[in-house]
C-alpha cells in the first residue's frame, strides 16, 4: 500500500472491513504497477452497507443542521490538514500532474463552504402568512442515496455529490470508479477521523457488478458521474422506479467556435490547449471538435496551435520539470482511444499532428489534431483523450450548425468575436455551460454543471446540487383548528355546531 492508512477496504457503519469478493488491483497509470488491492464488494457486503446507512438515517435526518454543518466543516478541516497527501495519491493514482491534483484537492476543500451557502440560498425554509393562515415551504432529506463516481476527478466529483447529500440529511453508499479505489478510501478515512457518525456514510469497493447490485438496493436517489453509456444503463435500471431521484452527468462531444476576431493570439491558443489537452484530454468538459474559419486568420491560428502543441511536456507527476499532461487512466483507454482515431483517418481525417503512443506499453499518449474537412459522416462520439478535432467554416451560422451536429450539450465555448457575437452563439447552440473567451473546461463550483440532451437529465450539480439533495414539501398550516368564516354551498354543520 501507497499509505499506512489506506487498507484495501470497504467501509461499513462506522468500520472498515475486508471484503470477501474477488480480488482486484489498483495500478499506476504512470508505471503500470500495482499500487492498491482490494475486493470487490459480495452482494451481502453492498445490503449491509445500505443497512447501515438506512439505520443511520434515523438519527442523521433528525440531527440538527448546525451539527451536521460542523461534521462538513470539520472534514473540510481534515483534508486541509492533509491536502499535500491526497494531491500526491491524486497524482500517482490517476495520473494527473501534481500542480492539477492540488486544484483538485483545492475544490474539494472549497466544496464545503459553497455547499453551505448554496444550502441556505437555495434551500432555505420560507413562511408566508398569519399564524391562523400560513404557507410554508420546508425541504426533507431523500433517505439513502448511493454516490457513483468517476476516475478523473476521483475526489472532487464524488465528493460534489457527497458533501450536499449529507449536509440535507440524507445518507449515502459510494461506490467510486475501480481505477481510483486509494482516492476514495483516503477520502472516506477523512470523514471518519473528522467523527461522521457510523452508517451516515458507506464506501463498497468493485466495478459495474458492485454499482449494480447497489442499485438494486431500495436506495431513494442515485448520483452518477461518467460516461453516456454507463448514465443510459442506470437510467434504464431504474425505469420502473420513478421514486427514486437520479441525477446523471454524462459526456460530452464538446464544440469550440474560433471567431473571425482574434486580437490575442497567444491566449486564444492557450486557452484552446487548455480546453482540448489538460487532463490528458479526459474531462467531460475537453474540447473535441475545434471550429476554424476558412481564410487566413484560421490558417495562421491553426499554424500557432501545432506549434504549442507540439512543445508540450508529458510525463509522470514526479518528472522534473513538472508535466504539462500524464498518461491516460489505464493502457486499455489508451488502445481504445488510438483505435478510434485510426478510423477517423480511415473516413479521410487529416492527422496535422498524430496522437502517437509515447512508449511501448502503457497510457502516454502526445496530443493530436485531426483535420475534418473531407469528413463526411464523423462519428458523434467521445474521444477520451487528447485529440482535438478540426472543422473549418465559412460563416457563424454554419459553426454553430456544425456545433449543434451532436447528440451530447454538456459544454460548449467561444473564441474571439465581441458581446452581441457571444449573445448569438449563445442563443443558438445546444450546452449546459457556454464560455466565452475562457476554456472549455473552466467550471465554476458557485455556478451549477450539468447539461443538456445526452449530456445529463436536468440536475446540473456543483451550486444546483443543493436542489436535488432534498425534497422540496409545501405546507398549508394554522395553529387553531377552526372553522372558515363561510360554508361552502351544499355543505351542513348545524348539528355538529351545535
Amino acid at each position: 500500500m501507497h499509505n499506512k492508512n489506506i487498507s484495501g477496504k470497504h467501509y461499513i457503519d462506522g468500520h472498515f472491513i475486508q471484503g470477501q469478493g474477488k480480488t482486484f488491483t489498483s495500478i499506476n497509470p504512470a508505471t503500470l504497477k500495482p499500487i492498491w488491492e482490494g475486493q470487490h464488494a459480495k452482494p451481502a457486503e453492498v445490503q449491509a452497507a445500505f443497512e447501515a446507512a438506512k439505520h443511520a438515517l434515523k438519527l442523521w435526518q433528525c440531527t440538527s443542521l448546525e451539527t451536521r454543518i460542523s461534521h462538513l466543516q470539520n472534514f473540510a478541516k481534515h483534508i486541509e490538514s492533509k491536502q499535500d497527501a491526497l494531491a500526491e495519491l491524486i497524482s500517482i493514482e490517476s495520473g494527473k500532474p501534481y500542480w492539477e491534483s492540488c486544484t483538485e484537492v483545492s475544490a474539494v476543500i472549497q466544496k464545503v463552504a459553497l455547499s453551505i451557502e448554496a444550502f441556505h440560498v437555495r434551500t432555505a425554509n420560507q413562511a408566508q402568512g398569519q399564524e391562523a393562515d400560513k404557507q410554508c415551504l420546508r425541504y426533507k432529506p431523500h433517505g439513502v442515496a448511493a454516490v457513483i463516481g468517476p476516475f478523473n476527478f476521483p475526489a472532487h466529483l464524488s465528493n460534489g455529490h457527497i458533501v450536499p447529500l449529507l449536509l440535507a440529511g440524507n445518507t449515502v453508499v459510494y461506490k467510486p470508479s475501480s481505477h481510483t479505489p486509494i482516492v476514495a478510501e483516503f477520502i472516506v478515512q477523512a470523514w471518519h477521523e473528522s467523527g461522521l457518525p457510523p452508517g451516515v456514510l458507506n464506501l463498497v469497493q468493485g466495478g459495474a457488478e458492485t454499482a449494480s447490485t447497489l442499485l438494486d438496493c431500495p436506495i431513494q436517489a442515485v448520483c452518477f458521474t461518467g460516461s453516456y453509456q454507463t448514465g443510459l444503463h442506470i437510467h434504464q435500471k431504474l425505469a420502473a422506479k420513478p421514486w427514486v431521484l437520479t441525477a446523471l452527468e454524462m459526456g460530452g462531444n464538446t464544440p469550440l467556435i474560433i471567431d473571425e476576431r482574434i486580437d490575442n493570439m497567444p491566449a486564444a491558443i492557450h486557452h484552446i490547449v487548455m480546453s482540448a489537452f489538460v487532463t490528458a484530454g479526459q474531462r467531460c468538459t475537453s474540447a473535441r471538435r475545434l471550429l476554424v474559419p476558412v481564410g487566413s486568420i484560421g490558417d495562421d491560428l491553426l499554424e500557432a496551435l501545432i506549434k504549442a502543441t507540439s512543445k508540450l511536456t508529458i510525463g509522470s507527476y514526479d518528472s522534473t520539470p513538472e508535466p504539462f499532461m500524464g498518461p491516460l487512466i489505464h493502457p486499455n483507454q489508451a488502445l481504445g482511444a488510438l483505435q478510434k482515431v485510426e478510423s477517423l483517418l480511415a473516413l479521410g481525417g487529416e492527422a496535422l499532428i498524430n496522437m502517437t503512443r509515447i512508449q511501448p506499453e502503457g497510457g502516454f499518449l502526445s496530443p493530436g489534431i485531426i483535420l475534418m474537412d473531407e469528413v463526411t459522416a464523423p462519428p458523434d462520439e467521445e474521444i477520451f483523450a487528447p485529440c482535438l478535432q478540426v472543422y473549418r467554416y465559412q460563416s457563424l451560422d454554419e459553426a454553430i450548425a456544425l456545433a449543434n451536429q451532436t447528440k451530447y450539450g454538456l459544454a460548449a465555448g467561444l473564441l474571439g468575436g465581441d458581446a452581441k457575437t457571444f449573445e448569438h452563439v449563445y442563443r443558438h447552440i445546444d450546452a449546459g455551460l457556454i464560455n466565452w473567451n475562457k476554456p472549455t473546461t473552466g467550471a465554476s463550483s458557485a455556478l451549477p454543471f450539468g447539461g443538456t440532451k445526452c449530456s445529463g437529465n436536468h440536475r446540473p450539480s456543483a451550486y444546483f446540487a443543493a436542489d436535488y439533495a432534498a425534497i422540496p414539501v409545501a405546507s398549508l398550516e394554522a395553529d387553531k383548528l377552526t372553522l372558515p368564516e363561510s360554508i361552502v354551498p351544499g355543505l351542513s354543520l348545524e348539528d355538529e355546531i351545535a
